[in-house]
């Protein structure tokens, strides 16, 4: 099994000896995610899935399951609903983020499988490692590297892949 280990401290992402920079929460890393909280949750996760815009992306070389993302895809962050840190299509009834973005971030999108085995309310949703701005400096709670890291972490990871952050 591969570990990738995000690093708070060191603002890196590594797997088997390569080491990418890496983006964490705008208020750094909490045991205890709550929704909304900016802070990246700490542990080991599984990495559930891939999506990508395939209009930007059209091959995407990976080993694990890759869904194409439209234009109509988005995540639930309504912890009210049952829907709550999963995938949902549009028009949806609730509070969602939009997977597709006009800007570049959600490109490729690494879900990490934190808080989905039930989902609990209010302990944060759409985790993912995604691709960062040239000039970003956090993320709402999400891991990002930049596109060319993230090209080769694709082609390295697997369906038994973890991720731990610390």
């Amino acid at each position: 099994m591969k570990l990738l280990k995000a690093d708070y401290k060191m603002r890196q992402l590594s797997l088997d000896g390569a080491s990418f920079f890496c983006v964490f929460g705008r208020e750094g890393v909490t045991d205890n995610k709550t929704e909304g909280d900016w802070k990246t949750p700490t542990g080991k996760y599984k990495i559930r899935k891939i999506f990508y815009r395939k209009d930007k992306i059209p091959e995407l070389e990976t080993q694990i399951e890759c869904v194409p993302i439209s234009q109509d895809d988005a995540w639930c962050d309504d912890s009210l609903l049952p829907e709550y840190n999963s995938f949902v299509k549009l028009p949806f009834n609730g509070s969602y983020e939009n997977l597709w973005r006009d800007d570049d971030l959600y490109d490729v999108i690494v879900v990490i499988g934190y808080n989905d085995e039930p989902a609990i309310t209010d302990k944060g949703s759409a985790i993912f490692i995604h691709i960062m701005k040239e000039d970003m400096e956090y993320t709402r709670g999400c891991l990002a590297i930049k596109k060319e890291d993230m090209m080769f972490l694709v082609k390295e990871i697997t369906a038994e892949t973890e991720i731990e952050i610390y």
